[in-house]
């Protein structure tokens, strides 16, 4: 049996998408928690397999040509994950672009959008106590992510059980963002996309996935010095070179 796939982690969106698609696909791996409201993420031998500084990051030994490969960046690790396991990753060209805009969407689109919108209105509060000067940014990304649910609403209200056709990757990085007390939405207010959230989130899986490493993360809400230190790591970054 090859060694198992290193998933160096945090429970967080990003990282859930990842432990659920390790749990899905039945791949073994082992736990590297990443505390990145300690700043873990800024070591050195961290930098060496995410040069973007952010986690989840994986190291799997037995890569192509059965060398080790590390990746960075969640959609990437899907995308790989879906290839060495051929699931869940169709191999079919249309199938998989219907799976791959989906993926990308949610990089670059739901992701962000959904991530400012809880900065602004649950953790922003804590460090600029004047709401005035939230206000801009905490109804910019508010109204984004409602459009952005939106889009989900129409793909899911033509008789989809998934977004992409068959369970995919693309439902694994979806499903995590979807955090709609955080983000200033109401869920009831799309009930294709509620009735999605539901039935992935049935899913024993996604279940396991979701739980990975809960027991580690804190409340960034919190206003305890631990907090207040946490959220000036995450959130007073400058480029470091």
């Amino acid at each position: 049996m090859s060694a198992p796939i290193e998933l160096y982690y945090w429970p967080t969106p990003n990282g859930w998408k990842v432990s659920i698609a390790l749990e899905e696909m039945g791949l073994p791996y082992e736990l590297k928690p990443v505390n990145i409201g300690t700043g873990e993420q800024f070591e050195p031998g961290f930098l060496k397999i995410s040069p973007n500084n952010r986690m989840p990051a994986v190291i799997d030994p037995d890569g192509p040509g059965g060398q080790p490969i590390s990746i960075f960046e969640s959609g990437a690790i899907l995308q790989y994950l879906g290839r060495k396991s051929g699931q869940f990753y169709p191999e079919d060209p249309r199938q998989r672009a219907e799976v791959e805009q989906w993926l990308f969407w949610q990089m670059g689109g739901l992701g962000p959008m959904a991530g400012q919108a809880h900065h602004f209105r649950s953790y922003a509060p804590r460090i600029e106590p004047d709401e005035s000067k939230l206000e801009y940014g905490k109804t910019r990304y508010t109204n984004e992510v409602n459009r952005l649910y939106g889009v989900l609403e129409r793909a899911l209200s033509d008789g989809r059980d998934h977004i992409a056709g068959d369970y995919s990757i693309a439902d694994m990085a979806i499903w995590p963002w979807i955090l709609p007390e955080g983000q200033g939405q109401n869920l009831d207010d799309f009930p294709g996309l509620k009735a999605w959230v539901e039935r992935v989130g049935d899913r024993p899986a996604v279940k396991a996935g979701r739980a990975v490493g809960k027991e580690l993360r804190g409340n960034l809400g919190e206003d305890t010095e631990e907090m207040k230190k946490a959220r000036s790591v995450l959130f007073g970054q400058t480029a470091k070179v």
